[in-house]
């Protein structure tokens, strides 16, 4: 059934965005006194990362999402296209 397997996928896409999410909000954030040993763009990359990197990766996750999500209901024929 195209419903079945359209919510399995979505639920699959979405924990492992979840993770990436985790990984970068809590893990790398726990970190950060050890990233700060590395500098990007002249700053501490632990800084960099709280200040800009992850509202970069927050957007690029929204943005994959979007995209993924428009071939995923394409590929089921289930799009408004």
């Amino acid at each position: 059934m195209v419903n079945d397997r359209y919510w399995l996928r979505t639920r699959r896409l979405t924990f492992r965005l979840l993770f990436v999410w985790v990984i970068f909000t809590f893990v790398l954030n726990w970190f950060a006194a050890e990233l700060n040993g590395f500098n990007l763009f002249g700053f501490p990359l632990g800084f960099y990362m709280a200040a800009q990197g992850t509202l970069v990766i927050y957007l690029a996750i929204i943005g994959f999402y979007n995209r993924r999500m428009r071939q995923l209901e394409a590929e089921l024929g289930i799009d408004e296209e």
